[in-house]
């Protein structure tokens, strides 16, 4: 009785997730969108049915009480083999990219039979495991929850449902005269790279904006999606970010997300921070392993200036986030001043120096940052001087627990009503 209790209140929860996502609209943003629209209508990535396919699996797996069904060490057997075939899934798919795209290889079809087939083996794992592994982590998210105080009478609420999948891509739209994210539509998942570059080009050019076709990480639909990975910690702090959002959707900060860029931020960055927090306590609860082990420090990338004369000397470390602050307060003085053409001049060759210092950007112009600057959770990086991340991480220091900060924060519906608590 209570197990049919419980998935009676799931399906409720999707679909008032449903009726939010679908029914909710946002006067001042609705004329850009629709106008940017009109050059995504064939090729927006559908929601509704990679939501309804998801519902049925989470469904399926709760039916049969995954994951209570396994001790411990079988669950964590279970997510490790999970991710196992998904790194030889990602091995095959990149390897049978290279043979569609090598020249050499006259007959596709027949010089990729075998790799195709082996994909076929490994898709038809994943789809069996793939219920068992998100179970089992969906759960320890969920205990690690109930001891922070993030739950209503000991459960979720939402409770804790994630698929992995390859994520739809997002269109993302500024003005050129400012930073601002007026536009971010989903489009499909394999849109070719030429075809992104048109897409954008076609934007800018009926619009007169600044666009860019991003990836990303997670939605937070309901089920949440989340990207396939082999990194379970990235993983289990996506799939603690995407459930804040879901957690904030219920509560006014979600349900103003889009209503103005300052509470798009405070609800991005919300989520990164609680998404972060919750994922190191489950690595710490249900994989210590992980944090003994030893890994490079991929902030810092030192620079080649050429000069291989003498072999003691060092150059300096190229601090990315440092370099991408920096990036953005110079574009945003330069639009401040209508120096429209000068900062997308400065935003290319600063792209070159990234480049030239191992980090491959296509684009950086304003809806790049209008896109990466609302994720504020740590200092400096694509948010420039924008006071809405530093804000939140105020809050977040000085509130007793993660569950007081994000009750707090989730009531608020203003950047005012955040400042006016950070100053109190």
């Amino acid at each position: 009785m209570f197990q049919r209790i419980v998935r009676g209140f799931e399906i409720t929860i999707i679909l008032l997730a449903l009726a939010l996502i679908t029914g909710y609209s946002n006067p001042s943003l609705i004329n850009q969108i629709e106008k940017v629209r009109t050059y995504t209508r064939q090729i927006e990535f559908n929601y509704l049915t990679w939501m309804g396919n998801a519902a049925m699996v989470k469904l399926r797996s709760a039916s049969i009480g995954a994951p209570y069904t396994f001790d411990n060490t079988s669950q964590k057997q279970i997510v490790t083999e999970y991710l196992r075939i998904t790194q030889s899934i990602l091995e095959k798919e990149y390897l049978l990219e290279t043979i569609y795209a090598d020249a050499n290889i006259t007959d596709k079809e027949l010089g990729s039979i075998t790799v195709r087939e082996e994909l076929a083996t490994l898709y038809s794992r994943q789809t069996k495991l793939a219920p068992f592994a998100e179970a089992v982590i969906q759960d320890q998210v969920s205990q690690v929850l109930a001891e922070n105080g993030l739950t209503t009478i000991g459960q979720p609420v939402p409770n804790v449902w994630y698929h992995s999948t390859a994520l739809p891509m997002a269109l993302i739209v500024s003005p050129r005269d400012h930073i601002e994210q007026i536009a971010n539509i989903s489009v499909d998942t394999n849109l070719p790279l030429d075809q992104q570059a048109a897409l954008e080009s076609r934007v800018d050019k009926g619009l007169n904006t600044s666009s860019l076709v991003v990836g990303i990480g997670g939605v937070g639909v309901y089920p949440t999606m989340v990207m396939r990975t082999t990194d379970l910690k990235w993983l289990l702090s996506v799939v603690a970010h995407e459930w804040t959002h879901n957690y904030l959707t219920l509560r006014p900060l979600g349900v103003l997300y889009g209503e103005t860029p300052e509470l798009r931020t405070m609800n991005e960055t919300t989520a990164s921070i609680a998404g972060d927090e919750i994922g190191a306590l489950v690595v710490k609860r249900f994989y210590p392993e992980l944090n003994t082990a030893s890994r490079p420090n991929l902030s810092l990338i030192s620079a080649s200036n050429g000069n291989s004369q003498s072999e003691s000397f060092a150059p300096p470390p190229f601090d990315f986030r440092e370099e991408m602050h920096q990036t953005r307060v110079t574009a945003d003085a330069l639009l401040a001043e209508g120096k429209i053409e000068e900062a997308e001049s400065y935003m290319e060759k600063r792209r070159l120096v990234f480049l030239e210092n191992g980090y491959l950007f296509r684009k950086i112009n304003q809806a790049y940052f209008a896109f990466n600057g609302a994720y504020a959770s740590s200092p400096g990086g694509a948010a420039g001087e924008d006071p809405v991340g530093p804000a939140v991480r105020a809050l977040r220091e000085q509130s007793a627990s993660l569950a007081d900060f994000v009750n707090t924060i989730a009531l608020m519906t203003s950047f005012e009503q955040l400042q006016k608590a950070v100053n109190q």
